[in-house]
């Protein structure tokens, strides 16, 4: 999943693929943390965080991510005085969660197979895990 992740046309495609499932939060929170941990001033690392927070974590949140209470408990706690490694357990079950859950379902969908069709012409395997 990590080849997919980094590169464009897959990453594409499984956003599409998760957005057909109502899931695209999920690679948008993992990609938002990426992001954020190259996050290099303070003040940055603050309004990031804060931002991430309202829009993946707290309850009610416009994509609220499926993250056990006592992560979202510790994050909401620690919100106040961010770090650059605050989301990293939560980064962590999504990514889990997109791996054992998403990323198969994905490898067997029509969305797959019309990126791989797409990127096989005359090539060879266009990513290892094909």
């Amino acid at each position: 999943m990590d080849t997919l992740l980094t590169n464009q046309a897959g990453l594409n495609a499984f956003r599409t693929f998760l957005k057909s499932e109502y899931s695209e939060e999920n690679v948008e929170f993992w990609l938002a943390c990426e992001d954020f941990k190259k996050t290099e001033s303070a003040e940055k690392i603050a309004s990031k965080a804060k931002k991430i927070y309202s829009e993946f974590i707290e309850a009610d949140a416009p994509k609220e991510i499926n993250i056990d209470f006592s992560t979202r408990d510790l994050i909401s706690k620690n919100i106040a005085e961010p770090t650059i490694k605050c989301f990293d357990e939560a980064q962590k079950l999504i990514y889990s969660l997109m791996a054992k859950d998403s990323f198969p379902r994905f490898l067997k969908s029509e969305i797959y197979k019309e990126l791989v069709n797409s990127k096989q012409v005359g090539q060879k395997k266009w990513l290892p895990f094909l």
